[in-house]
């Protein structure tokens, strides 16, 4: 039998130029086992998540180019992180209860950093305003610029 001829076809958004307009990609998830390794959290902020087993090969060319000081805002940064991929992992694994003590270390670790932060340099959202320090969300400097990144 003779294969048709396939002609470039106009595809439909969302779909590639593959024989017959194939869909763009296919999502895989992979599945974690109980107890995972985990990256350290300046890392896990680096490559993209805390579990190494996650870690995908397309992250590398990011991961190459991505060199985050060491400031009290990225600390927070990878603190938040972390305490959100330990709460997804929590999600589908409840039992696990050393990523549960460590997820609640990392919130109060996230929530002492946080205050010490903002004393220090001043509001990092709009939410960490104070009555009696005025409406200062729009003063600067920034928490991402030279005074909130020492």
């Amino acid at each position: 039998m003779e294969k048709p001829e396939l002609k470039p076809t106009a595809c439909e958004p969302g779909q590639g130029a593959l024989p017959a307009c194939a869909a763009l990609a296919f999502p895989y998830i992979p599945m974690q086992g109980s107890n995972p390794t985990r990256f350290s959290r300046t890392e896990a902020l680096k490559t993209g998540t805390l579990f190494p087993g996650l870690d995908l090969p397309f992250k590398a060319a990011i991961q190459a180019r991505t060199q985050l000081p060491n400031t009290a805002l990225v600390e927070l940064m990878a603190l938040d992180f972390a305490v959100k991929e330990l709460n997804l992992y929590l999600d589908t694994h409840s039992g696990d209860q050393e990523a549960l003590d460590l997820y609640v270390s990392y919130i109060k670790m996230a929530r002492d950093g946080r205050a010490k932060y903002i004393a220090q340099y001043g509001p990092l959202t709009s939410d960490d305003l104070t009555p009696e320090g005025g409406y200062a969300w729009l003063n600067d400097p920034w928490p991402w610029e030279l005074g909130g990144n020492d």
